[in-house]
């Protein structure tokens, strides 16, 4: 059996919350948003172009890195954070430390050049443009013998 510790969740609760580097609650009452852990993303294509919409909540644009890379988009964000609670005698009460990182990739082909790519960060959404590059096709003859 569980018993609840002092901050209303179960010693499984902090058990699978140290093991699993983000909230993890097995109340049934108590939700965890979906978004932790990873990072969601609508991807539209039309002729011209790939808009991908990734969210971020929580992330500043300083912790937010894009890179064009062999073919792929690669998105990473990286983010720590403090919260400390003291009481009025300065005595710790809770010390708590949060750090994460989220990584996506996607191929977008070898021809997308840097200067085809748009990227702006609001409101915890990252937007990000990726203009096609017309494929070079190299059309070669077989000589048959």
């Amino acid at each position: 059996m569980l018993y609840p510790n002092i901050f209303k969740g179960t010693v499984m609760d902090d058990l699978m919350n140290e093991l699993m580097g983000y909230p993890c609650n097995l109340e049934k009452e108590k939700e965890v948003p979906e978004t932790i852990g990873r990072m969601t993303a609508d991807v539209k294509e039309y002729e011209d172009r790939y808009e991908l919409d990734l969210e971020l909540p929580g992330f500043t644009r300083e912790e937010i890195n894009v890179e064009l890379e062999g073919g792929y988009l690669k998105i990473s964000a990286e983010h720590s954070e403090e919260k400390e609670e003291k009481d009025d005698g300065g005595k710790y009460i809770r010390k708590e430390r949060h750090s994460g990182k989220l990584k996506r990739n996607f191929y977008v082909g070898n021809t997308i050049k840097k200067d085809s790519i748009k990227a702006v960060f609001e409101n915890g959404v990252l937007a990000l443009e990726v203009k096609k590059e017309p494929d070079v096709e190299k059309k070669e003859v077989i000589e048959i013998k």
